[in-house]
């Protein structure tokens, strides 16, 4: 179990570092009831820091009698903090904390009703975000069910959660200030190319950048991070990409994903296994264009734990993700979906950048990545 001086140190990194909270600002967070012990010790941070908190922490079995008893009306309602929350807060931290994985999902024209009515609140989230009116972080308080997912006991995947998020430095805030600086030099060098090659066995895709923008991921956003990533434009992306880690959406896990682009328009898609929720989600809006394009420079994060907040990152990993693109980095897209996949570049990876080779076999060569 979570020590209180490791929870201290995460509060401390959420609210001090990861959303930078100021005095008068107002912090929602978003929760189960699993995380209060961390919810508590965000109180203590905020009212230190002179801010406020709100927060919403969410019951067991309250998705299942929404699930079975909700018609579609009532799943089309947004909660009025919640709403409040996105339009007007400073800050929002989302903590994933789930009871289960495994609870069955709507029928799809609840999941359909849903979706529609938060695509107008996704925009303002991603507008306010993209300037950072709404300072926000999206973090994990370690559960059963999570390490359960990760083939881990719980007391592991605590261990993996706190290295993973530099918790157990002395200094988590430094240590995030020293990933900022060293991919900081990689981002100046990526915004200084406009074309772009991904190459390995079974991927060679190319795409360009241009009024585009390669943003430092260095745990203000997301926690734990540790990733460069940019929104190619949209219609510049050609080739074939495929992901060779498992591809996770609402549950269901689609395994072999192969994908191949034509000017910025995915025409083709099968998958080893999962092609049902493949076909599905290219229906959906907006979600044949690649919203995102990254490379993961995490190198304590050595395992898959099919938690997307943290696979991502994997050091020697790019991904990609289909949909919603970043408008911080000048993308134009727009979907409900934004579902990142991503490929192993640790055994015959290169990257190109203008032509020239800027990385191999999971690393970027050391002129951007000294050892030391």
């Amino acid at each position: 179990m979570a020590t209180r001086s490791q929870l201290e140190r995460y509060a401390h990194l959420l609210v001090n570092y990861c959303v930078d909270l100021q005095p008068g600002e107002r912090l929602f967070v978003q929760s189960t009831m699993l995380a209060a012990p961390l919810v508590t010790e965000i109180q203590r941070a905020v009212l230190r820091a002179g801010g406020h908190l709100e927060f919403f922490l969410s019951l067991e079995d309250q998705g299942d009698i929404m699930r079975e008893e909700g018609n579609a009306e009532q799943f089309a309602y947004i909660p009025t903090l919640y709403r409040t929350a996105i339009e007007e807060f400073e800050a929002y931290i989302n903590i994933r904390a789930p009871f289960s994985l495994r609870s069955p999902n709507p029928a799809p024209e609840l999941m359909e009703a849903r979706r529609n009515a938060l695509q107008p609140l996704l925009k303002t989230y991603f507008d306010r975000t993209a300037d950072r009116r709404l300072k926000r972080s999206l973090c994990v308080y370690p559960t059963s069910a999570l390490a359960q997912e990760a083939g881990m006991g719980l007391a592991e995947y605590e261990d993996f959660v706190f290295q993973a998020t530099k918790i157990n430095h002395p200094d988590p805030k430094e240590a995030w200030l020293q990933v900022r600086r060293r991919q900081q030099a990689v981002v100046d060098h990526l915004n200084s190319c406009t074309h772009f090659r991904y190459v390995n066995g079974r991927t060679d895709l190319t795409f360009t950048t241009n009024g585009r923008t390669w943003i430092n991921s260095d745990g203000q956003t997301n926690m734990p991070s540790g990733e460069v990533y940019t929104s190619p434009e949209e219609n510049s992306v050609n080739g074939v990409v495929h992901f060779d880690y498992p591809a996770i959406r609402n549950g269901k896990e689609v395994r072999g994903v192969t994908l191949k682009v034509k000017d910025g328009e995915i025409y083709h898609w099968e998958a080893e296994d999962g092609q049902d929720v493949l076909d599905e989600t290219f229906d959906i809006p907006g979600t044949r264009v690649f919203g995102e394009a990254a490379i993961g420079t995490n190198y304590t994060i050595n395992r898959f734990s099919k938690n997307i907040l943290f696979d991502e990152k994997i050091g020697g990993t790019i991904h990609l993700a289909i949909g919603q693109s970043y408008a911080q980095a000048g993308g134009k897209n727009e979907s409900t979906v934004h579902w990142d996949m991503i490929a192993d570049m640790k055994a015959d990876g290169r990257i190109f950048a203008d032509g020239k080779e800027i990385y191999r076999n999971g690393r970027f060569v050391p002129e951007l990545w000294p050892e030391t």
